[in-house]
């Protein structure tokens, strides 16, 4: 069943070789952004907290390590999250382009934040604050003037989302994709807020603390937003009941 149906209830390198595209302008860097990246020979500074890695989730001992000049650590976090951090902004600002915008300026954000990274809380955590802000401030200066993709195209990096299916008849996918269709529009019709939270909860499986953390509020505030959300979401699709 697809997340939609769940809803009802180094060497100098530049950023292209890091995965981050120039092909963006308003989010484009120099390639000096990153030189620093790997200035040390041979094996990079140990940071002095590195004893307490083992305690720690994998995407964190990598942000410590790009944190001590580690440029492949920085690789990995890029190729494992950018799909569905683009994914996310997707459902949020409703227009592939710009979320592919956003999703370069997240990352160029958690790059230039690896100084002063501290592993006080999820990456993931951490990552998703990141592209809710900047997803809730485009939304806020767009309000009126955004130009929004077809919501029967969810395209991420060329790739069309599937719910697999065994061999459905023509009536099925018809059926389905209609389901999902509406679906993503009425998800996409609720407030900001709203609408990040149900993403959050339902298709990146994030917990109430760290959507609290994300959104900057209390955990009874989360759930108040993801009640108010959930009680629309069952008014517009009580059709299907």
């Amino acid at each position: 069943m697809g997340g939609e149906d769940r809803v009802m209830t180094g060497n100098t390198r530049g950023p292209e070789e890091l995965g981050v595209r120039h092909s963006v302008p308003i989010v484009s860097a120099p390639a000096a952004a990153f030189s620093d990246i790997a200035q040390h020979s041979g094996e990079p500074r140990v940071p002095t907290d590195m004893a307490a890695v083992a305690t720690l989730e994998f995407d964190s001992e990598l942000m410590l390590r790009v944190r001590a000049g580690d440029q492949a650590s920085f690789s990995l976090l890029l190729e494992k999250h950018r799909t569905p951090v683009i994914h996310f902004l997707y459902r949020m600002v409703q227009n592939q382009a710009v979320a592919e915008e956003l999703a370069q300026e997240v990352f160029l954000r958690v790059y230039r934040s690896r100084e002063t990274y501290e592993p006080t809380a999820k990456f993931t955590t951490w990552l998703f604050r990141i592209a809710t802000h900047l997803a809730l401030n485009w939304i806020r200066d767009n309000r009126n003037t955004r130009n929004q993709d077809s919501l029967d195209e969810e395209v991420l990096d060329g790739t069309v989302r599937q719910v697999a299916d065994r061999v459905p008849s023509v009536e099925q996918r018809m059926v389905r994709e209609s389901r999902m269709a509406e679906i993503r529009q009425a998800i996409e019709s609720l407030p900001a807020k709203q609408r990040a939270a149900v993403l959050m909860h339902k298709y990146e499986e994030l917990e109430y603390a760290q959507i609290a953390k994300v959104l900057e509020c209390s955990e009874s505030a989360v759930k108040s937003l993801l009640f108010r959300a959930y009680e629309t979401l069952r008014g517009r699709l009580s059709h299907f009941a």
